[in-house]
């Protein structure tokens, strides 16, 4: 068994403004680098052997922030961690997407979520080899998190009202071939709130 806990990157200005970013590569804010070094606080003393991340900036450099404030080694790169590729809706807002591309319209370009599983299940098994008994940790994206909660909850969470803030730690186990998912670092939003702190684009 190899333990993973999927850390979602810090804010940048476009999760500030709730715009989508997918692939594009916008760096972390100042709000951000404090969330990587919040995130850190909670990670501490769990006897980490290793850290990985996406290659996007916002999820490399909270890598090395944690892996800094954890006297870690420098962060492996590992490309099938990125974020969900979104297309033609990149840079909208959820308004200005639900605008341009309503329920049931198709974005040219969207990565489907089978698609994302496929890679990412990949890329956690190879990282799983060879790792028994270790823990790992990952930075990377809201996208990325929310898709591996369906997957390894057949679709019941995140659940109405859920949402994966920036700087969120979500506990996964590797076992037998399988993703299971042992904790899940909800966030909730207030009754009202039409956005919440930095939602992430997985809806």
């Amino acid at each position: 068994m190899t333990t993973f806990s999927i850390v979602r990157h810090g804010q940048t200005d476009w999760n500030l403004h709730h715009r989508i970013q997918g692939r594009t590569d916008i760096p972390l804010n100042a709000t951000g680098r404090a969330e990587a070094v919040a995130a850190a606080a909670r990670l501490q003393g769990r006897g980490w052997d290793t850290i990985v991340s996406s290659p996007l900036l916002r999820a490399a450099e909270s890598a090395r922030i944690i892996a800094a404030e954890l006297d870690l080694n420098e962060p492996q790169i590992v490309p099938a961690l990125t974020e969900r590729h979104h297309g033609a809706i990149e840079g909208l807002t959820f308004v200005e997407r639900q605008a341009r591309f309503p329920d049931g319209v198709a974005v040219p370009g969207l990565e489907t979520r089978g698609d994302v599983v496929d890679r990412v299940l990949a890329a956690l098994a190879t990282l799983a080899a060879g790792r028994a008994g270790q823990r790992v940790l990952v930075l990377s994206h809201g996208g990325i998190i929310g898709t591996l909660l369906r997957h390894a909850t057949d679709g019941e969470r995140p659940r109405h009202g859920e949402f994966i803030a920036n700087g969120s730690v979500h506990d996964f186990r590797w076992e037998n071939d399988q993703l299971l998912l042992t904790h899940f670092d909800a966030t909730m939003r207030l009754p009202g709130d039409r956005g919440g702190p930095s939602p992430s684009p997985v809806l």
